[in-house]
């Protein structure tokens, strides 16, 4: 299998894949608490297990999403990536 996605992404910010994970949460924590109901309606739609989504599951949520739209076309790093 290829590199994670997360393992790409931290490679080319030339940063640890822990940094690139809490840049990923940082962003999931603030959709999460958009003031914007609607926004945060969507954040919120992203099954997890604790409070709020991981990065591996916001990703899992975003392929399927993707996937359900007919946007395979996105997901060309998908089988190398995650």
């Amino acid at each position: 299998m290829g590199e994670h996605l997360f393992e790409r992404l931290a490679r080319e910010r030339n940063i640890t894949v822990e940094e690139m994970r809490a840049i990923i949460s940082a962003r999931i924590e603030k959709g999460w608490n958009d003031p914007n109901p609607e926004k945060r309606a969507q954040w919120r739609k992203i099954p997890c297990e604790g409070k709020i989504p991981t990065p591996d599951e916001w990703l899992r949520y975003a392929i399927e999403k993707l996937q359900e739209e007919g946007r395979e076309d996105l997901l060309r790093w998908h089988s190398n990536f995650v």
